[in-house]
C-alpha cells in the first residue's frame, strides 16, 4: 500500500515537468515592468477578492501544512484535529484583528507598516532581519523536504538524486520571485488552492465512502488501527512522552495561533487589496478555502490511519509526512483505474505545486524586504527601475543560501524549523504589529526591543527543546542537550516578546511616550479606518 505502480509514477513525473513549464511561461507573461514599483510588490491591486482571498490561503497552505499536519492529524488523532483547527483560527485572527490596519498602515512590505508611525532605517532594518530569521527555516523545510517527497512518489533512492531535485526546485522558485513578482506568485497560489481544494476534497469523499458516510465509523476504524486504541480520540497523544504534556500542547497551539498569520509572506499579500472593503472580502474567501481544507486533511488523516495502519505510516516516515499520500493512494482500494490513477496524480502534482508556490512568495517576501527596506532606505533617489532590480537580485540572494542550506540538512527531522519560524512569528512578529497599531504610547525603543528580545528569546531556547535533540525524532537524535522542558519555547518566548515591548517603551520615558502618542493620533485614521489612502511610501 506504500508504494505506488509505475504508471503512477511516469505519469507524476510528466505532471511535474508541464507543471513547471506552465507556470513558469504564467510568471513571464504577468512579469512585471522594469520600472513599476507597484506592479512588482503589489500587482497593482488587481486582483478580485475571490482570487486574492486564494491567494493568499495559498500563500498560508505551505507543503508544513499539508505534509506535516495531515501526519500528526494520522500518527496522533485528536491532537492533530486540534493543530488543524489552530491553523485556520489563525487566519481568522489575522482577519478580524491585524488585516485592515495592516493594509491601511503599510505600502509594501512589514517595515512599511511599523515604520508609519516609526521613521528611520533602523526599525526597517530590524523589521528586515526578522522576516530573514522567521522565513529561512520555513523555505529550508519546503526545499529540504520536497527531495524526501519526490524520491517517495518517483522510487528515487539515491541522495544525489534527491539533492539534484532540491537544487532544481530552489532555481525554479527563484526565477518564480524575480520574474513574476507578487502577480506571477498570485497566480502560481490561485493554481495551487483550485488542484489542491480540488483533489482533497474527491480523495475525502472517496475515504468517506468507504465507511458508508459514516464519520463515526471512520474515527473508529482509526481509533482500532492505531494501536493506541480510544487514546486516540482522546488529547494527548502528541505529547506524551514529555514531562508537562498538558502545557506542552498549549505553547505548540499558541505559537500556531499567534505565529501563523502573522508570518510576513501572508501579511505582504494585504496590500494587493485596493481598499479596506476588499481586503475584508479578500480575506473570508481565505478563511473559507483554509477552513475547507482543515476538512480535507482530517478526513485524509483519519482515512489513511484507519485504511493502512498507524504502524505504516510512522514506518515510511517517523514524522508522518507522507500520510496524506499514503491516505490517498489508500483511498482508491486494491485495484486502481485509469481515472483513480490520474486523480492521484492530480493529488501529487497539488503538493509538488504547492511546495514551488510556498517556496517561491517566502522569496518574494525576503526579496521584497532587502531591497524596500533596507537598500532603498540607504540611498535618497533610487529610481524604480534600480529598486525592481534589486528586488530581483535579492531574490538570488535569499535562494541561494537557501538552497545550499536545504541539502546540508535534508537528511535531518526539520520539525525543529517549522516550529522555529511559527514562533519567532508568534514572539516577535506579533508583539510588534499588535503594539505598532493599536497602542497610542509605544515608542520606537519599545519596538526595537520586541523584534530583538522576542527573536533572541526563541532562539536562546529553541536549541535546547526536545525537537533538536534527546528524542528518536530530533533533528540530532543520537546527541542530547535536551534541558527545556518543552517542544516549543512560545510558552516562555510568546510573554516575553510582549513584555519586552511594554518595558521598551517604559524606560523610553514619559516624553517620549507622549510624543509617540502625539504622532499616533495624527496617523490613527489612517490607521484604523483607512480614512485617508495611503500614498507614498513613510519612513
Amino acid at each position: 500500500m506504500t508504494d505506488f505502480s509505475g504508471d503512477a509514477q511516469a505519469m507524476s513525473l510528466v505532471a511535474f515537468c508541464a507543471v513547471a513549464t506552465v507556470t513558469l511561461l504564467l510568471c513571464v507573461m504577468t512579469g512585471p515592468d522594469g520600472d513599476d514599483l507597484d506592479e512588482f510588490y503589489t500587482g497593482y491591486s488587481s486582483l478580485s477578492p475571490m482570487r486574492n482571498g486564494l491567494a493568499i490561503a495559498g500563500d498560508y497552505i505551505s507543503a508544513a501544512t499539508v505534509l506535516g499536519t495531515t501526519g500528526v492529524v494520522a500518527l496522533c488523532g485528536y491532537d492533530g484535529i486540534v493543530l488543524a483547527l489552530s491553523t485556520a483560527l489563525s487566519l481568522m485572527l489575522l482577519m478580524f484583528l491585524l488585516a485592515e490596519p495592516l493594509r491601511n498602515a503599510g505600502r509594501f512590505t512589514m517595515g512599511d507598516a511599523l515604520a508609519r508611525r516609526m521613521p528611520g532605517r533602523g526599525v526597517r532594518i530590524a523589521a528586515c532581519a526578522v522576516t530573514l530569521a522567521a522565513l529561512l527555516p520555513l523555505m529550508l523545510v519546503q526545499l529540504a523536504g520536497t527531495g524526501q517527497l519526490l524520491a517517495f512518489i518517483l522510487g528515487f533512492s539515491s541522495d544525489s538524486l534527491k539533492t539534484g531535485c532540491v537544487i532544481g526546485l530552489g532555481v525554479l522558485m527563484i526565477s518564480y520571485a524575480a520574474i513574476g513578482g507578487m502577480k506571477g506568485t498570485a497566480l502560481i497560489q490561485i493554481l495551487k488552492m483550485v488542484m489542491l481544494l480540488g483533489s482533497g476534497a474527491v480523495v475525502a469523499l472517496l475515504v468517506l465512502d468507504r465507511f458508508d458516510w459514516d464519520p463515526g465509523a471512520l474515527f473508529n476504524a482509526a481509533a482500532e488501527h492505531s494501536g493506541v486504541g480510544s487514546a486516540f480520540l482522546e488529547s494527548g497523544l502528541q505529547f506524551a512522552g514529555g514531562p508537562h504534556p498538558r502545557l506542552d500542547m498549549i505553547s505548540s497551539q499558541l505559537a500556531v495561533v499567534l505565529g501563523g498569520a502573522v508570518l510576513p509572506h501572508i501579511t505582504m499579500r494585504m496590500y494587493t487589496a485596493s481598499g479596506a472593503r476588499q481586503v475584508r472580502r479578500s480575506m473570508s474567501w481565505a478563511v473559507s478555502s483554509v477552513a475547507l481544507f482543515v476538512l480535507v486533511i482530517t478526513v485524509v488523516g483519519f482515512g489513511a490511519t484507519a485504511l493502512i495502519g498507524r504502524e505504516v505510516i510512522a514506518g515510511a516516515d517517523p514524522q508522518g509526512n507522507t500520510a496524506y499520500l499514503l491516505g490517498s493512494r489508500a483511498a482508491f482500494g486494491a485495484e486502481v483505474s485509469t481515472v483513480e490513477s490520474l486523480l492521484f496524480t492530480a493529488v501529487t502534482t497539488a503538493i509538488f505545486l504547492t511546495v514551488l508556490a510556498s517556496v517561491a512568495s517566502m522569496i518574494l517576501s525576503c526579496a521584497n524586504s532587502l531591497a524596500h527596506d533596507v537598500f532603498a532606505t540607504r540611498v535618497r533617489e533610487l529610481s524604480a527601475r534600480h529598486e525592481v532590480t534589486l528586488a530581483r537580485l535579492s531574490a538570488l540572494a535569499v535562494g541561494i543560501p537557501a538552497i545550499v542550506l536545504a541539502t546540508l540538512v535534508q537528511n535531518r527531522s526539520l520539525q525543529p524549523l517549522t516550529t522555529l519560524s511559527f514562533t519567532l512569528g508568534a514572539s516577535a512578529i506579533a508583539p510588534a504589529l499588535v503594539y505598532s497599531l493599536f497602542w497610542r504610547r509605544y515608542t520606537r525603543a519599545g519596538l526595537m526591543w520586541t523584534l530583538i528580545g522576542g527573536s533572541a528569546v526563541v532562539l536562546a531556547l529553541m536549541p535546547w527543546t526536545n525537537l533538536v535533540s534527546g528524542s528518536p525524532i530530533a533533528a540530532f537524535p543520537d546527541a542530547d542537550f535536551n534541558w527545556f522542558p518543552f517542544t516549543t519555547p512560545g510558552l516562555v518566548s510568546i510573554p516575553a516578546g510582549f513584555l519586552f515591548g511594554w518595558i521598551g517603551t517604559v524606560v523610553s520615558g514619559q516624553r517620549e511616550s507622549e510624543e509617540q502618542r502625539r504622532q499616533y493620533e495624527a496617523v490613527e485614521g489612517w490607521i484604523l479606518a483607512g480614512a485617508v489612502r495611503r500614498g507614498t511610501d513613510q519612513g
